[in-house]
């Protein structure tokens, strides 16, 4: 199955107001542990005053996901551990999540701490643009200048993904589709057989996943 995760460049957010404490939470595409390191960092900074700055993040390994949580201060088990498992049930990966505390006066209790920082991560997640990793076989195909704005408007229309033009004396695309099997054919089809496709390594592309 594709993965999924954050649309590249966003942040999610979400703000809940529990018993007078306020619940602040962010969360965001992440490719390493440095990544979540630093994005923890800067919210951090931010919100300087906020007693607690609890974390969890997934991303994937070589092998099995590296994962890491953190209470920051609040009661062991209450805060990073219920994240990180809200943010391993949501089905997303390479995602860091922070969830800023401003505490309000009242005691929350074991429970009541667990799912203040659940129900904090999940509504941040169900705010996130979230897309799907789609991994395709992808070309390159050369085209005359002649030809290559007629080609362009062919490929789309046929759910082609046109990765990235090269213009010269010759227009060189780099493109990408979902069936390898069927691509010969449909590339001769659309070009009346005059183009001709070099393999290339796969490309990864971002699907919107629409809720």
């Amino acid at each position: 199955m594709d993965p999924i995760t954050l649309a590249r460049g966003t942040r999610a957010c979400a703000e809940l107001e529990i018993k007078r404490s306020r619940f602040l939470g962010f969360a965001q595409r992440i490719a390493s542990e440095g990544d979540a390191r630093a994005f923890f960092e800067e919210l951090r900074s931010t919100y300087p005053d906020a007693r607690h700055h609890c974390t969890a993040f997934s991303v994937r390994g070589e092998g099995n996901p590296i994962e890491r949580s953190s209470d920051d201060g609040e009661p062991s088990g209450t805060a990073g551990m219920p994240m990180l498992q809200t943010l391993r049930g949501s089905g997303l990966v390479d995602v860091a999540v922070l969830v800023v505390r401003y505490f309000g006066g009242i005691k929350l209790g074991t429970g009541g701490l667990v799912r203040a920082y659940s129900d904090t991560v999940s509504a941040t997640l169900d705010a996130a643009t979230t897309v799907r990793l789609v991994t395709q076989p992808t070309w390159q195909v050369e085209a005359s200048a002649a030809d290559a704005g007629r080609w362009h408007s062919l490929f789309e229309a046929h759910d082609i993904a046109v990765l990235d033009v090269t213009y010269g004396t010759r227009a060189l695309f780099t493109v990408s589709y979902r069936d390898a099997d069927a691509f010969d054919s449909l590339l001769a089809s659309l070009t009346s057989g005059q183009a001709s496709a070099r393999p290339c390594p796969p490309t990864v592309r971002e699907v919107p996943v629409r809720r």
